[in-house]
């Protein structure tokens, strides 16, 4: 344990760690600790090299608008988390700890890589960011060795964060199969190797319930990618707003919104009038041509609607559970359905004009090729072509399928480059000589 804890709202048991230790510099308190940790981590920088949405140097760009990665998401998540958090009377913090690491299991190519590694790990416990987000906090990041208890061998913690940093950051708090409402789900939080330090986790909590700050995270990162994906198509021409007040594209949208990102049962009518609502605004971006006046607009509406989100949530929440400060258990965070219905049509105009397009089906069915020779040839010459780091963990695997896992990890760890970088090494054949 370290130490008591800092605030009267967070009790010894949120900042206890998996394996104690002492604070090099007195005085910080346990999660600007977790937050430092995080931040310094190799895994948070290396999504600077995972694709957001638009891909970075794409030719179809009319301008160049420096399009977001993974980091900068997780980054602005940060930030918008913080705040939120804060208004609420989260430990900030905290709540940042969990936007910096929310998306650090995510592999190569995104969610298109990670159907492919699922598809490659459908024998040995399957492949989901978030649950990979766990093991890398717990298991992968190298920052803490302790004495194994059954062997005595040195053994990875990773980042050794406290209960409360991963509680907040753990979005599914379920494992494979165990969705609360819907088996067939395909989103869980844990690997089934990992359940030892998911369950000292989740003591004293409530069944598949996210805490509070978990809710903050989950709502930032819904508001942070809506808005910034919707600028992102802008910067980059694939979007001209202009689209969203004729009736068949805009009916096209619905059908998206309704696909992928509210309930089945939500009427087209409630995504019309979310959509009327948000064109209706004095700031809202009715034409882009790049120049510095119109990103500034553009700007000063991302900025409005990041605002627009957060002050309702934030609004109905202190509705509901008044002006006390709410953590943990203590509340859940309200979004009102009008809110959460803007922020899908956003989602749905992105999905529509940036990732459905054909130049991207082409990317993602290459990106699918990439990530599974690359899984076919490390599968065949491992341990050679595993890192150093994964090569020790190969070896003392105790069977295939744990042998397997090792390869997923290796492989989710790639940036976009190195995935592909390694694959056309792997698969390159040298001509024989005549």
């Amino acid at each position: 344990m370290e130490g008591t804890a800092h605030d009267t709202l967070y009790d010894a048991a949120d900042t206890d760690r998996w394996a104690t230790e002492p604070d090099k510099r007195p005085g910080r308190t346990a999660f600007q600790r977790d937050r430092a940790r995080v931040l310094h981590s190799a895994a948070l920088r290396r999504l600077s090299g995972k694709t957001q949405v638009v891909t970075p140097g794409s030719r179809s760009q009319v301008w160049d608008a420096s399009p977001r990665t993974r980091l900068t998401h997780s980054l602005e998540c940060a930030q918008v988390g913080r705040e939120l958090g804060a208004a609420l009377g989260c430990d900030p913090d905290l709540v940042e700890a969990a936007c910096l690491s929310h998306d650090m299991g995510h592999p190569p190519f995104g969610h298109n890589g990670e159907l492919a590694l699922n598809d490659f790990a459908k024998d040995c416990g399957g492949f989901e960011g978030n649950a990979q987000s766990l093991r890398l906090l717990t298991r992968l990041e190298p920052k803490r060795f302790v004495p194994s208890a059954e062997t005595g061998e040195m053994v990875s913690v990773g980042l050794n964060l406290t209960r409360a940093a991963l509680d907040a950051a753990t979005k599914y708090p379920w494992a494979r199969g165990g969705h609360p409402t819907d088996p067939a789900s395909v989103k869980f939080g844990v690997y089934e190797d990992d359940l030892p330090v998911f369950d000292w986790v989740r003591q004293g909590a409530p069944p598949h319930r996210k805490c509070f700050e978990a809710q903050v995270m989950d709502w930032s990162d819904d508001v942070a990618y809506s808005v910034h994906d919707f600028e992102d198509g802008l910067h980059a021409g694939h979007l001209d707003p202009n689209y969203l007040l004729a009736e068949p594209e805009r009916h096209e949208i619905f059908d998206v919104a309704i696909g992928r990102y509210v309930p089945q049962d939500t009427a087209p009518e409630e995504l019309a009038a979310a959509l009327d609502r948000l064109l209706e605004q004095e700031w809202w971006p009715h034409g882009y041509d790049g120049s510095a006046v119109a990103q500034a607009r553009l700007k000063d509406a991302t900025s409005q609607l990041i605002g627009r989100f957060c002050l309702s949530a934030e609004g109905a929440t202190r509705q509901a559970y008044g002006t006390g400060r709410l953590t943990r258990y203590a509340a859940e965070l309200v979004v009102p359905r009008e809110t959460r219905h803007e922020c899908a049509v956003l989602k749905a105009v992105a999905d529509r004009y940036v990732m459905q397009r054909d130049e991207q089906e082409r990317l993602r069915a290459d990106q699918r090729i990439v990530i599974a020779e690359l899984a076919e040839e490390l599968t065949a010459r491992a341990p050679e072509g595993l890192d150093p780091q994964f090569r020790a963990l190969w070896d003392s695997a105790p069977d295939d399928r744990a042998r397997k896992r090792v390869l997923v990890d290796q492989i989710s760890s790639f940036t976009d480059a190195a995935a592909r970088s390694l694959h056309a090494r792997l698969t390159t054949r040298t001509p024989r000589r005549s």
